[in-house]
């Protein structure tokens, strides 16, 4: 991992949905919005705060999204034992691939679908990642290898211990695919008014009934996300366009740019120049893509 993340923050490979991170220092309750994904990290540790619940992830536990969630993140790192860690974006068509082949096999336990959870690396999942790392090494390997062994993984996390709960989130169906429709709503157009009603409409439920299972599957109601996922895009467009704050807030939905910025100030702790200043100082985050569903702030 020293050798696939030489740089600190994300280091690409020939893969698109697998980047490698390095991080050479503590972060502390830094608001992070993910892609729904898979992190294993190899060396260092990570804690995520939802609410009351705490999420490690560190070399014997890797952390599954299923739906972006809004959460607090913080890094334990050094210059001499850096945070070194996996992360695969979720590729939703090898996982519908997998699943339609695990359908075959009822004896697979279930589980109740969750947004995110952290859970124990065991053997078997430990020595496919050793061999997926052994081939991401090798540029011709990585191209033509890489995705079988990365399809590996995923079947691995989707049988393990609670492999249940994010093939139970990624069908889709019942209150949760419900509210999972709605946060797609929201990522797709964060940038056009959006009320409760509109989102209680796309997840097809009554208002109350929606902001009560919003609330279980992200822990926070449906319009604080709403401000969440604006303010992590209006920093992302700052951060990699070179945006004003005043264009930013304008692109990602705000009408008042006062508003925008104390809400910023509060939602990250610093004013939008600051904030920025601190990221260029503190990430190395790759270009955008648009292969996926979601776009993230990590």
């Amino acid at each position: 991992m020293g050798a696939l993340a030489p740089v600190e923050g994300y280091n690409l490979t020939v893969l698109d949905d697998v980047r490698f991170l390095r991080s050479n220092r503590p972060l502390h309750r830094v608001p992070v919005l993910y892609d729904p994904g898979i992190v294993i990290v190899c060396q260092g540790r990570k804690s995520g705060y939802l609410g009351e619940e705490i999420y490690r992830y560190d070399a014997q536990h890797y952390l599954v999204v299923s739906v972006p969630v809004p959460f607090t993140m913080e890094t334990e790192a050094s210059e001499a034992e850096p945070m070194l860690a996996v992360y695969l974006r979720l590729d939703f068509t090898l996982a519908a691939e997998l699943m339609l082949a695990l359908d075959d096999f009822p004896e697979l336990p279930q589980a109740k679908p969750r947004g995110m959870y952290s859970s124990p690396m065991d053997e078997r999942l430990s020595e496919s990642l050793l061999r997926f790392l052994e081939v991401m090494s090798v540029p011709m390997e990585a191209q033509i290898l890489g995705p079988t062994l990365m399809r590996e993984i995923y079947y691995r996390i989707f049988t393990g211990e609670q492999g249940g709960s994010m093939r139970a989130a990624l069908n889709r169906q019942g209150q949760f695919g419900k509210v999972a429709r709605a946060i797609r709503k929201i990522h797709a157009c964060y940038h056009q008014p959006l009320d409760v009603e509109a989102l209680a409409g796309e997840a097809m439920m009554s208002v109350p009934s929606f902001h009560a299972h919003f609330r279980t599957v992200t822990d926070t109601s449906p319009m604080q996300y709403l401000k969440s996922t604006r303010l992590h895009q209006a920093r992302l467009l700052m951060l990699r366009s070179d945006m004003t704050a005043a264009a930013a807030c304008a692109r990602v939905g705000y009408e008042s740019a006062s508003q925008f910025s104390r809400e910023f100030k509060r939602f990250f702790g610093r004013t939008p120049l600051d904030e920025i200043q601190w990221m260029k100082r503190t990430y190395a985050l790759p270009a955008p893509t648009t292969s996926s569903i979601y776009v993230s702030s990590h």
